[in-house]
């Protein structure tokens, strides 16, 4: 692909970009070498590896969930003088 002023022009227009002309001589070969070094990339051998679409294995680090007993509410309440019709009590707020 050839990387020109005007190809500079029509992607700042699509960026909504306005760019002076010193930024658009600048850009030019910065994205010049941009596409080269992504065209060496594409080159690359890729026949026999895999797609991988995350870079490190996602696995599960969480414990099974297991149902066991829980507190009553009694039990829950029980070391709490700050209790009203089997809640906790808070303080007012505003």
């Amino acid at each position: 692909m050839e990387i020109n002023k005007e190809t500079i022009l029509n992607v700042a227009a699509n960026s909504r970009l306005n760019l002076t002309d010193k930024e658009i001589n600048e850009f030019i070969p910065q994205i010049k070498s941009i596409l080269d070094a992504f065209s060496k990339i594409e080159k690359a051998n890729t026949n026999k590896v895999e797609p991988s679409f995350q870079p490190i294995e996602v696995k599960n680090v969480f414990r099974e969930d297991k149902v066991e007993k829980s507190l009553t509410q009694e039990e829950a309440l029980s070391n709490t003088k700050h209790k009203k019709d089997g809640f906790f009590k808070g303080p007012k707020t505003l």
